[in-house]
């Protein structure tokens, strides 16, 4: 059992440690960027890569062990569900957008422990609602504010600040970000009228003003219908602008979905920017390893290093993601072929064997007999 699971949580306000969101001096960007989350989003490249690493990190379970000894210990209330309000999965997914984003993500203290204050249950914040006050020598955060309210620094409403390594791709990704919005943007223009812009040029008699405005109308009315139009022999249309094969919008996407995935620190496979590399099945555990070090790492350690801080966890204990059950699992036969070899040395009981496999022991006498 975990220290946690023999207290009881409580809502009244008790004298909690300090919060070490007041001691950290991070990245303050001086200029604000010109992109936003949601216009981010809106490009399919920079979704499917948010999705690759806040989705695969929100499937990780978190667990509290011993930091001497490795063992796993019993979960408290707020690490199966910090969120009295919405799942763990959530929670986590929207904390790893913020850092992706933003650089830093938000909980805030909605239920502390009777026993020594530490929080007991969180909500996540989303970081346009916070704002802050810096000490204009240090530049330390002295005070934060929640839609506008101030928030205390310690203790239930106070905020639980998680940094991220950067700045966030919305600050330091800024110009990619907006050559891609652009881009999308000329091809939904493009889609609109598939046809090139373009004048009639009339090679005999000069026609009335009326008669022009006829034709002009006919012609914009066959373009809008994306219909054949009819030119007699004196009428002949020339483009004035470039259609969207002549722009090689194709290639413009390619070539900036992979600067997106590089900018998101994402292999440009995983989002069919890079169609000269394909995944094998012999690899597809190295690829997954990969992802999770280069990829996933920065955020994975950002959160649990600071669930495992002394103000939420007891001293002598640590937050981890479970991502070697969770995403890294061998199949069947290397993992059965790595346990016969530990029974083998002797390093594991055949009991410890089967619980490994989530076997039922020898001799449960629970197990329903099957006739």
């Amino acid at each position: 059992m975990g220290l946690f699971d023999r207290k009881k949580p409580v809502i009244e306000a008790q004298a909690a440690p300090q919060l070490m969101t007041d001691q950290f001096n991070y990245y303050i960007p001086t200029t604000l960027t010109s992109v936003g989350r949601e216009e981010a989003m809106s490009v399919p490249s920079v979704s499917r890569c948010r999705n690759l690493i806040a989705g695969t990190i929100a499937s990780f379970p978190l667990e509290l062990y011993k930091k001497s000894t490795g063992e796993k210990l019993g979960k408290p209330l707020w690490l199966e569900q910090p969120s009295a309000h919405q799942p763990l999965s959530t929670t986590i997914a929207w904390t790893v957008d913020s850092l992706l984003f933003y650089g830093v993500a938000y909980w805030r203290v909605t239920e502390v422990y009777f026993d020594d204050g530490r929080p007991a249950r969180f909500e996540w914040v989303a970081p346009g609602r916070v704002s802050f006050v810096t000490d204009p020598y240090t530049n330390y955060i002295t005070q934060y504010s929640v839609d506008g309210t101030p928030a205390p620094m310690s203790g239930l409403g106070s905020l639980v600040t998680f940094q991220g390594l950067d700045e966030g791709v919305l600050q330091r990704g800024a110009r990619t970000l907006r050559s891609a919005i652009d881009l999308e943007t000329a091809m939904r223009v493009a889609s609109a009228t598939p046809m090139p812009s373009g004048v009639l040029k009339n090679t005999g008699a000069d026609l009335s003003q009326e008669e022009v405005q006829s034709i002009l109308a006919a012609w914009k009315s066959a373009r809008e219908r994306r219909s054949t139009a009819y030119l007699t022999s004196t009428l002949d249309y020339q483009p004035t602008a470039f259609s969207p094969r002549d722009m090689m919008f194709v290639d413009a996407v390619q070539s900036t979905a992979t600067q997106i995935a590089r900018m998101m620190n994402v292999p440009a496979y995983y989002i069919s920017a890079d169609m000269n590399n394909s995944m094998t099945y012999a690899n597809v555990q190295d690829e997954r390893r990969q992802f999770v070090s280069l990829s996933l790492a920065p955020y994975v350690h950002a959160i649990q290093d600071r669930l495992s801080m002394d103000d939420i966890t007891a001293r002598g204990n640590i937050v981890k993601f479970d991502v070697e059950d969770a995403f890294l699992a061998v199949n069947a036969l290397e993992r059965l072929a790595v346990i016969e070899k530990m029974l083998t040395l002797g390093l594991i009981t055949v009991e410890q064997a089967m619980e490994m496999e989530n076997l039922s022991p020898n001799g449960n006498t629970d197990a329903p007999n099957v006739l």
